[in-house]
This record gives structure tokens, C-alpha cells and sequence, in this order.
């Protein structure tokens, strides 16, 4: 089995103390107009769309609840065959982390170690709807993060 080297759930990041309290499956659904039938007997071929979001939310002092929403819907034409949205949360104590360090933690540190959770729910909510295997592909929150923050100055017109 090949490793795949992601952040742990505690890191030392330059002077910055993360820890992850806990993580937890916030909500779910799972939808397939026609269960596992294919439209006209049609060969397995869908199309998939994936959207994924980030957003936060303060508990407590350097204590902030992570929410990795990820959206996924497979398409054979204009049939939809499935559509799967997980809102995977964790808990994650930051200490010590400038504004600018927070966003960064928030947008790429966090959601890393809450994908593989999502992901696992995702295939099993996909497997138990009678369809074939499906694994999102790795995804680097840090790149996304660094093209997403690049955005609004781009969009800048002087």
C-alpha cells in the first residue's frame, strides 16, 4: 500500500501550535432519482461534477469548527444518477496564529485533514447506492488556496 504524506492532526507550524480535538460527520445526503439503472441501458460513461467549499466558524479562543462541504454529482446526459454532499467538520485548536496565518490554516491545513474523512463517506454513501467504487481524486488545498487568494487582486481594474 503506498503512503501518501498529509498533515498530521497537530503540526508546529513556524511558532504556530495546531490541534486537531475532533472530527465528526456534520451532515450528509445521498440522492439517485433511479437508484443504480442506468438511462436506455446505456454503458456506464457519467460525467461528474465536484464543488468543494471551506468556511469556519469561532467556538472559543483559538478554537474554531472547520466545515469541508464537498459536492458531488455524476451525469449519464441529462440524467442525474447521483448526487452526494458531505459537510465533514472538525474542531481544531490554533494558538498563536496571525490573521494571516488563520486564513491560510483555515483554507489549506484544515480542509487536508478533513478530506480523506469526506472522501470515505462519499465512496461508502456511492458503494451502499448500488453504483460502482468512486474515489475523489487528492486534491492540494494549499495550491487552491494560493489560486483562490490570487483571484480578487487579479480582478483588480485601476
Amino acid at each position: 500500500m503506498n503512503e501518501v504524506s498529509t498533515p498530521g492532526p497537530e503540526a508546529n507550524i513556524g511558532g504556530v501550535q495546531v490541534s486537531l480535538q475532533s472530527v465528526y460527520l456534520k451532515d450528509c445526503s445521498y440522492e439517485s432519482p433511479n437508484g443504480p439503472r442506468l438511462p436506455n441501458n446505456q454503458a456506464w460513461e457519467p460525467k461528474f461534477q465536484l464543488n468543494m467549499n471551506t468556511s469556519a466558524e469561532e467556538l472559543a479562543a483559538d478554537v474554531r469548527e472547520v466545515l469541508l462541504t464537498i459536492t458531488l454529482e455524476a451525469k449519464q446526459g441529462e440524467a442525474t444518477l447521483y448526487l452526494v454532499e458531505v459537510k465533514q467538520a472538525g474542531v481544531f485548536s490554533i494558538a498563536g496564529a496571525s490573521v494571516e496565518d488563520l486564513k491560510r490554516l483555515i483554507g489549506s491545513f484544515c480542509p487536508s485533514v478533513l478530506f480523506p474523512y469526506a472522501r470515505e463517506v462519499i465512496s461508502d454513501l456511492i458503494v451502499k447506492g448500488g453504483f460502482p467504487n468512486f474515489l475523489l481524486p487528492l486534491v492540494n488545498f494549499e495550491v487552491l488556496f494560493a489560486q483562490a487568494s490570487e483571484v480578487p487582486q487579479s480582478g483588480l481594474v485601476n
